[in-house]
């Protein structure tokens, strides 16, 4: 099969090449439950089915045509099931973000159009329930959790028919890549929320461009926190799959650390502030040392305090380095689950010492930037230090253009490029 040119071959294309065990991985009641690549396939098909039995309709295909299907909930399994069901039935998904005001909340979901709407639990629930009079075109609401008074998701499953199976097929062949997949609202600081149109090949031609830069293949594994209602992280799960790479779900950001130590991911995504906590965590740890402990710890961090990349170090240096690297930063290492190979960051500058320090300690940061119009990244620091820099967000990616205009806008074209931003009267 060819690389995925729509956003749901990806199902396929890692079902020939490489089937997972654990495709997909969340953690319910303590225990990891894990969704092999089969399972997928075979749970997205009836999700679509039971969709179309519920009138979504993926209509001519046109922006206008297609139904639109809204979700708020915290990272999960079930996030990207609903996600590749509705591509496969020919919808587009809205996500929310979980801590959305009611105001904003109403605004998103009647601009989008929104007729089912997919949350996580009851404290969403209660919040969607207080508008629900001023969302007239919203007709069913499911829950991932079981939630008194609202319909539990895998309801739409029992709906499925077989006879919709050739239906949904038809419906794959005739997406075209350029169709729109999904609308995501902007924070709104310059006013109302903004719709952000993305299609198929805007996301894929992200994903195709950046699964280059990372490392990423089919012994790695990645811990997925970030909210995938934003386009970043999701754009990164897509390069996961693409590539192979199972992906497990945080419980939430309290269990982060957790969560590290069990999955003993490769590779996750973060934002600097998270990177910052991590730090100072670690900081605090150091502080409660005594003697020759803590005096090698501080030196350690002294040393990382000083690395460069893509200049020489001396071999004085290089030679304490890897002292402090089996002493001191194993430890962080092994905080982190053991097998780290890559932190991609982004959304802020990340602190030059931050980057200095982890990167010393065999914890590579790779910083990044680009826009939710962008699908999102439009530029990124790469694993092989020779196209890294501390301090930048590394070079163009491939199938991009970049200019800065002369009042200092950055200017940028190319297939990731969005649609437009989905304006109402």
């Amino acid at each position: 099969m060819d690389q995925p040119s729509r956003l749901f071959d990806v199902i396929a294309y890692q079902l020939e090449k490489y089937p997972n065990e654990d495709m997909l991985a969340g953690k319910v009641d303590g225990k990891w439950i894990k969704y092999s690549t089969k399972q997928v396939a075979g749970t997205t098909l009836q999700f679509a089915s039971g969709l179309l039995q519920l009138g979504i309709s993926r209509g001519d295909g046109s922006m206008e045509g297609k139904d639109k299907i809204a979700i708020i909930s915290r990272n999960r399994p079930e996030w990207m099931l609903t996600d590749l069901a509705c591509q496969q039935a020919g919808a587009v998904l809205t996500p929310v973000y979980p801590t959305i005001s009611q105001h904003e909340l109403v605004f998103v979901l009647k601009d989008a159009g929104a007729r089912i709407l997919f949350i996580s639990d009851q404290e969403i629930l209660d919040k969607v329930n207080a508008v629900r009079d001023q969302l007239p075109d919203l007709k069913e609401i499911f829950s991932y959790d079981p939630l008194p008074g609202v319909r539990h998701w895998k309801e739409i499953l029992s709906l499925a028919q077989e006879t919709d199976y050739p239906r949904i097929e038809e419906i794959k062949r005739n997406t075209s890549p350029e169709e729109l997949v999904t609308i995501i609202y902007t924070s709104g600081t310059t006013g109302t929320p903004k719709g952000v149109m993305l299609s198929h090949r805007n996301i894929v031609s992200n994903v195709t461009a950046c699964t280059p830069y990372l490392p990423v293949h089919t012994s790695a594994r990645a811990l997925s926190f970030l909210p995938l209602n934003h386009i970043f992280e999701r754009m990164v799960t897509y390069v996961y799959l693409t590539a192979g790479v199972p992906v497990y779900y945080a419980e939430s950001m309290d269990t982060i650390a957790d969560n590290l130590r069990e999955v003993k991911p490769t590779i996750f995504t973060t934002v600097p502030r998270l990177l910052e906590k991590v730090y100072e965590r670690i900081i605090s740890k150091g502080l409660e040392l005594k003697g020759i402990k803590r005096a090698l710890f501080f030196w350690a961090l002294e040393l990382g305090k000083k690395y460069e990349i893509n200049k020489p170090l001396g071999a004085w240096y290089r030679f304490q380095l890897a002292i402090a690297n089996a002493l001191v930063f194993k430890k962080w290492r092994e905080a982190l689950g053991g097998n780290i190979q890559a932190v991609v960051t982004g959304a802020a500058a990340c602190q030059m010492r931050l980057l200095k320090i982890f990167t010393a300690g065999r914890i590579p940061i790779l910083e990044g930037y680009g826009l939710t119009e962008t699908s999102p990244v439009i530029s990124v620091n790469r694993v092989d230090e020779k196209e890294r820099m501390f301090g930048t967000v590394g070079p163009i990616i491939s199938g991009i253009e970049v200019k800065i205009a002369e009042d200092g806008e950055i200017l940028c074209k190319g297939t990731q490029y969005q649609h437009g931003l989905l304006q109402k009267a």
